[in-house]
C-alpha cells in the first residue's frame, strides 16, 4: 500500500483503486479511517475510474502524532497524497468532516478540483454540539461502549457485523485524532471561503438526524454557486455503510455528469 509523507513528517497511507483517467479522492470522515468507504467501493464499477482513498492521520495506517489536525492541516494532508498520487487535477468526495475537508480544498484550489460531491457534509461554518452530545463525541477515545452509542445515534439502517468491523476501525483511532479533530470540526470557521468553489457540487443529505436536509440547504448549498442538493431516503449519517448500493449509483451518476470537457 503506497504511503507518502505530510509536511510535518507524519506517514499518509493510502490505496488507489482503478487505472482510469478520472480521479476521485475520497475523504472520510471524524473517528473512522478510509476503510469506512469500503462498503461503497464494493459496489462501484470503476471503469474509467482511478479512485484514491487516503486514511487521515491518526486513523487507519497513518502515522498518529500529537499533532497537525486542525482543518487547514487536514486538507493539506489531502493534498499532499494527491500529489504523492499524481492527481493535478480531481474530483473530491467527501463524508462528514471529510466534506468540510473538500470544501477547504475546493475553495483552496479551485483550479485543480474538477466536481465536488458533499455526503452528509459538516457545514463550513462549523456544528456546535449540545454539551451533552459534545462530552459524549470528545471523550470516545478508546471506549467501545462510546464509539457504538454514536454509531447507534449516528445510523438508521446497521447490521450488527457492520457495527463490529466499524468499531475494530474507531478503535484504532488515536485519541489526539479523537479530541481535536472533534474541536476543529464543530468550529469549522472558513465560511466566507466557499464563493470561491467554482466546480459543479452535489451535497447529498439523508434521514441523518444531526444534518437533515433543510439544514444542509441553508448551511452549504446555498452559499456554494453551483451546488445542488439530493436527498436519498432512509440511511442516517453513514449511506456508504447503510446503503452503499445505492450511494454507489449515486456518485456513479455525479461522475458520469459532470465529466471534465
Amino acid at each position: 500500500m503506497p504511503t507518502t509523507s505530510a509536511s510535518d513528517g507524519t506517514s499518509l497511507h493510502y490505496r488507489v483503486l482503478g487505472d482510469g483517467p478520472r480521479t476521485v479522492v475520497l475523504v472520510h470522515g471524524w473517528m473512522v479511517s478510509g476503510a469506512v468507504w469500503n462498503w461503497m467501493l464494493e459496489r462501484m464499477d470503476l471503469t474509467g475510474l482511478r479512485l484514491i482513498v487516503p486514511d487521515g492521520r491518526g486513523t487507519g495506517q497513518s502515522g498518529k502524532p500529537t499533532g497537525g489536525y486542525t482543518l487547514e492541516g487536514l486538507a493539506q494532508d489531502v493534498l499532499a497524497v494527491a500529489d504523492a498520487a499524481g492527481a493535478q487535477r480531481f474530483t473530491i468526495v467527501g463524508h462528514s468532516m471529510g466534506g468540510q475537508l473538500a470544501q477547504w480544498v475546493a475553495a483552496q484550489v479551485p483550479s485543480r478540483v474538477d466536481a465536488v460531491m458533499l455526503v452528509n457534509p459538516v457545514p463550513a461554518a462549523g456544528l456546535p454540539l449540545p454539551p451533552d452530545a459534545a462530552g459524549l463525541f470528545r471523550t470516545s477515545a478508546g471506549s467501545r461502549e462510546k464509539q457504538s452509542t454514536i454509531m447507534n445515534l449516528s445510523c438508521k439502517l446497521l447490521g450488527t457485523d457492520v457495527l463490529e468491523t466499524l468499531l475494530k476501525d474507531t478503535a484504532n483511532t488515536s485519541a489526539p485524532a479523537i479530541e481535536n479533530i472533534f474541536d476543529a470540526w464543530t468550529k469549522g470557521g472558513f465560511a466566507d471561503k466557499l464563493s470561491a468553489i467554482t466546480a459543479p457540487t452535489l451535497v447529498l443529505a439523508t434521514d441523518d438526524a444531526f444534518l437533515p436536509p433543510a439544514f444542509l440547504r441553508d448551511a452549504v448549498v446555498n452559499p456554494i454557486r453551483r451546488a445542488r442538493l439530493a436527498y436519498l431516503p432512509g440511511p442516517g449519517h453513514y449511506p456508504q455503510v447503510e446503503r452503499p448500493v445505492e450511494l454507489a449509483a449515486v456518485l456513479t451518476a455525479f461522475l458520469s455528469g459532470s465529466a471534465p470537457a
